[in-house]
């Protein structure tokens, strides 16, 4: 009997940013560390120590472990909020500025997963970002949770046909970690390796 794959909630933002990017990692188990994920690791090192305390009249719970049945998906909380009137609110951590909507993707599947497990229902959540100093709420619409499932399902079939989409090799290929592990200028196109293997691997022109 075949199982389907768990997803990681981690995944959600690697895919958002770039599809190719999550293939890399979760399909390929490609990693590596660059100037942006460094100083992402150093923002975490207070949610990582997993401590637990009271902060303006509400408990937080860092470090929280997540999963979904339904959704096959599993993960953490950077921390959870929980108010006197039982109100609970996912927070994730960011290095940097806002870029996108890949965090709220990840926030968003928090609070799908503590919708599950908790047996409640999750309005917003709230996003740190180191660079600004300021937490951004992020609403959990119709519109977000529907994409949210909609990646799920799509790193899955990643997983699942352990296939690598197609370079972009746009913009974003300049800040990734995973420049020389992707090679976006050859894998972009298909011509382009054609005449990559030509020209260096059977050294002859064209």
């Amino acid at each position: 009997m075949s199982v389907d794959p768990v997803v990681l909630i981690s995944a959600i933002e690697h895919y958002a940013y770039c599809p190719r990017q999550c293939a890399l990692i979760y399909c390929d188990g490609v990693w590596s560390d660059n100037a942006h994920t460094v100083h992402g690791k150093h923002a975490h090192r207070r949610v990582d120590s997993g401590k637990h305390r009271q902060e303006r009249g509400k408990q937080v719970l860092r470090a929280i472990p997540l999963w979904s049945e339904k959704l096959g998906l599993s993960g953490r909380a950077d921390a959870v909020e929980i108010s006197s009137d039982g109100v609970v609110c996912p927070i994730e951590y960011k290095s940097g500025v806002r870029h996108g909507n890949s965090a709220d993707l990840q926030l968003c599947a928090q609070a799908l997963c503590l919708e599950e497990m908790l047996v409640v229902d999750i309005s917003y959540g709230f996003i740190w970002f180191t660079g600004a100093r300021r937490r951004t709420q992020i609403d959990f619409t119709p519109e977000l949770r529907n994409e949210v499932r909609y990646i799920i399902n799509e790193i899955r079939k990643q997983i699942v046909e352990a296939k690598l989409p197609r370079a972009p090799n746009d913009e974003r290929c300049k800040q990734c970690q995973f420049l020389q592990n992707c090679l976006p200028e050859l894998t972009s196109s298909p011509h382009r390796v054609k005449k990559y293997l030509t020209n260096f691997v059977f050294g002859c022109d064209t």
